[in-house]
């Protein structure tokens, strides 16, 4: 007789379950998003993903198998499930479609086949036959049946560790084809999903019959499940999904097969552009394509469900590509029902460049007139600029989100436009001769003269918060330059920069070049356009040092020319005059507090406390209700003191600032370079050789001496215009004008020989020869 076996052998205890979700049944009150939307209608951008509740996850055999096809790769696969269950506690509802059966089983019989052959081989044959040893073709659907329990038992854990529970379904296209197993398999899903399980789905590859052409995929109804896209596309429209992830090994939907060269990336697909998509090879494992996924995402997309393909194998993104996505991020391609009447950004780019281009080889008195042209037209259209901006004004002050500062900013005026102008026609002056100017010609040899000479940077990208007088001037320094450029404003100014960015381009079709300035309208994210690292340049950010951070973070293999902060200090010297003092610090800080090179920080010498120098600057800035923040050494010298400093680093841009005591110059400096920015610094004193020492000790970007910090600007500098400041080390550094946007490169001219006198060889033999080879520059 059989021994009898208790019930509670049979069920593991309490103790051994730690994979039950404490809250198994969630109600959907706690997801963290918007109302259900109606389903049947797809997202039309992507930042309406981050609106997506239903999501299902679809890996690809090459996503979740070894590059040598037997077995799983299990880093790749943890930091998927880390993700998908990241979102599943945010309360969304994630299902994931996987494959990676078969190549588990398949990894398993290789095993046992070759464990079995060595014991009979030792038996038999002896030691020495094992190396003859090899494997037999396995059949798929056996590897599949080995391989679907320990896939399963492989996922349960991982999603354990995260105390979420899983369910496994497979499923043949009879599940689908006939009524009643389908409305089972829907009743299931959604009872799972109910109780907070996220169902792991796969094609039953154990009995499914080998894949054979179809000519399906026509209408919403008659989709069949020949492979896991397939499969994903046809549950997603079942289950009334909001987003369809499809994870590859390539980053998504290209016009061209990957490895072809010129092959693009798509960032959009629309079922119109179908016949513009050329396809190579499926993938090195599974049954599918790149043909076969776009054909189940369109399908999907029909039924009402978003879909994007993108990358799980990229080990730069596998780690965040999903909740990427899912936040809204530029990432594989997305499919979308809704063209926009507009370029993209993308093409926005490729266009800028190839005007930019014909921008370069104008003559200079060309680029001269479409820049006197712009100026003219910002006068003769002033009625119309400013009704556009009264509009914005009116609704950034409607919506109160902004600051009043912020509004000022957004603000133009009938002077403001004037002084434009004003500036662009000194500009055109100025700049006539600036691109293609020789830097340095040197004589190598004999008629073989070398020439240094200046060259536009390329396409330059702009990003910009409120100033809407901003685009003009960028727009003149960037044709002056010869440079294309990308111009990225914000919202608040949106009308006031459609208009500037019109008018801008009625100069440049003067000369027919339009195209070489580009206004961003799309929803871009900034960070997005950070990325696009093949087509732009260089970046320029102007606005807040919040903005400049965000963008130098986001900004991998692109260059960012700009600050991230402005602190700025005034040191009052002890032998400081004392009017000077008074009229540099009300100046540096009261003249307009939000620039980025007004004063934040005020160093007092200590000789200078208790004196009429201290007391009267103190008494200014009561004058002009600057409220003063302690530094820790200035509250410790006062019995009732200002509020002391959180932080010596502030920038607080406003009728704010921070002062602080110093025993000496060395002190003063020491301070600057600890907790400034490198932007701009000062130094009041009547004594020629403390100043000198401070001019050229202090390591900014600008260094004044009896100067007020407002005479970092541009216009102030004589450049005519400007981009920004920059802080930074190469390049260009302080007030950015023209100069900044040029770069150069070596001509070399051969005059009356043969190419191969003046090969490698051929130089080599005059150096070799030890003649004399006049050198220098010289005009």
């Amino acid at each position: 007789m059989f021994p009898r076996l208790a019930l509670g052998r049979l069920l593991p205890s309490r103790s051994r379950r730690p994979h039950v979700c404490p809250a198994s049944i969630r109600t959907f009150s706690q997801a963290k998003f918007s109302p259900p939307r109606p389903h049947g209608k797809s997202f039309i951008h992507r930042s309406e993903l981050k609106q997506a509740k239903r999501i299902v996850v679809k890996l690809g055999s090459a996503v979740v198998t070894r590059g040598d096809e037997c077995g799983l790769a299990l880093g790749r696969l943890a930091s998927i499930v880390e993700q998908v269950a990241m979102l599943q506690n945010q309360g969304r509802e994630m299902m994931i479609v996987t494959s990676g059966a078969v190549a588990f089983g398949k990894q398993r019989l290789r095993h046992e086949i070759l464990l079995s052959q060595s014991v009979r081989q030792a038996l038999h044959s002896g030691q020495n036959q094992l190396k003859d040893m090899s494997v037999p073709v396995l059949e798929a659907r056996a590897c599949a049946a080995a391989g679907q329990s320990g896939l399963m038992a492989l996922y349960e854990a991982m999603f354990t560790q995260y105390s979420i529970c899983t369910a496994q379904i497979l499923v043949t296209n009879l599940d689908f084809h006939d009524e009643q197993k389908r409305r089972n398999l829907n009743s299931t899903l959604h009872e799972l999903l109910r109780m907070n399980i996220v169902p792991i789905i796969n094609t039953n590859d154990a009995v499914v019959p080998p894949p054979v052409p179809s000519s399906d995929l026509q209408g919403v109804n008659v989709i069949s499940i020949k492979d896991n896209d397939s499969l994903a596309a046809r549950l997603a429209v079942e289950m009334k999904v909001d987003l369809l992830i499809a994870l590859s090994d390539v980053q998504g939907l290209y016009d061209r097969p990957p490895g072809v060269d010129d092959a693009k990336l798509i960032d959009i697909f629309y079922p119109g552009d179908q016949q513009s998509i050329t396809y190579g090879t499926k993938s090195r494992v599974g049954i599918g394509g790149m043909e076969a996924k776009v054909k189940a995402a369109l399908w999907a997309l029909q039924g009402g469900t978003s879909v994007i393909i993108a990358n799980g194998t990229d080990p730069k993104v596998t780690g965040h590509v999903i909740t990427d996505i899912v936040e809204g991020k530029k990432v594989g391609t997305f499919f979308s029902e809704v063209k926009p009447a507009g370029p993209t950004v993308e093409q926005q780019a490729e266009m800028a460049r190839h005007a930019g281009r014909s921008l370069a080889s104008l003559l200079p008195e060309q680029r001269t007139e479409i820049i006197c042209c712009l100026a003219e037209l910002l006068t003769e259209k002033k009625d119309e600029i400013l009704t556009a901006n009264k509009r914005d004004m009116e609704m950034a002050t409607s919506s109160g989100r902004f600051s009043q500062a912020l509004i000022n900013r957004l603000s133009l005026s009938s002077s403001k436009l004037n002084s434009l102008a004003i500036g662009l026609r000194q500009l055109a002056v100025s700049s006539r001769d600036s691109v293609g100017r020789v830097l340095r010609k040197t004589r190598v040899a004999n008629n073989l003269d070398l020439e240094q000479i200046t060259v536009p940077i390329g396409v330059l990208l702009v990003i910009f918060e409120s100033r809407p007088d901003c685009l003009p001037q960028v727009a003149a320094l960037a044709i002056a330059s010869g440079n294309a450029l990308l111009l990225k404003g914000g919202k608040e100014a949106s009308n006031t920069n459609k208009i500037l960015h019109q008018l801008t381009q009625e100069a440049l079709s003067v000369h027919g070049v339009s195209d070489a300035v580009q206004l961003v309208s799309t929803r871009e994210e900034v960070e997005d356009l950070c990325r696009l690292d093949t087509m732009i340049d260089l970046i320029i950010p102007r606005g807040s040092s919040q903005l400049v951070r965000d963008i130098q973070r986001a900004a991998k293999g692109v260059p960012v020319l700009g600050h991230s902060e402005g602190v700025c200090h005034v040191y009052v010297d002890s032998e400081a005059a004392i009017d000077k003092a008074i009229d540099v610090v009300r100046d540096s800080k009261c003249d307009y507090p939000a620039a980025c090179n007004a004063m934040e920080t005020v160093l007092i010498h200590r000789d200078l406390l208790r004196t009429p120098v201290f007391d009267q600057i103190i008494d200014m800035l009561r004058t002009e209700q600057v409220k003063i923040h302690a530094g820790p050494r200035f509250a410790s010298y006062l019995t009732f003191s200002p509020s002391e400093v959180k932080s010596l680093r502030t920038e607080y841009g406003d009728l704010e600032c921070c002062m602080e005591v110093v025993d000496s110059l060395q002190d003063a400096v020491d301070h600057i370079h600890r907790y400034g920015s490198s932007h701009t610094d000062v130094i009041v004193t009547e004594n020629e050789e403390t100043a000198e020492q401070f001019l050229q000790q202090v390591d900014s970007a600008c260094v004044f001496w009896n100067c007020s910090s407002r005479f970092a600007d541009g216009y102030r500098f004589g450049l005519g215009a400007e981009v920004g400041i920059s802080t930074a080390r190469i390049h260009a550094r302080g007030p950015v004008g023209l100069e900044g946007l040029l770069t150069t490169k070596w001509v070399l001219r051969g005059e009356g020989h043969t190419v191969a006198d003046f090969s490698e060889q051929g130089s080599m033999k005059y150096l070799h020869e030890n003649i004399p080879l006049p050198q220098g520059v010289f005009s």
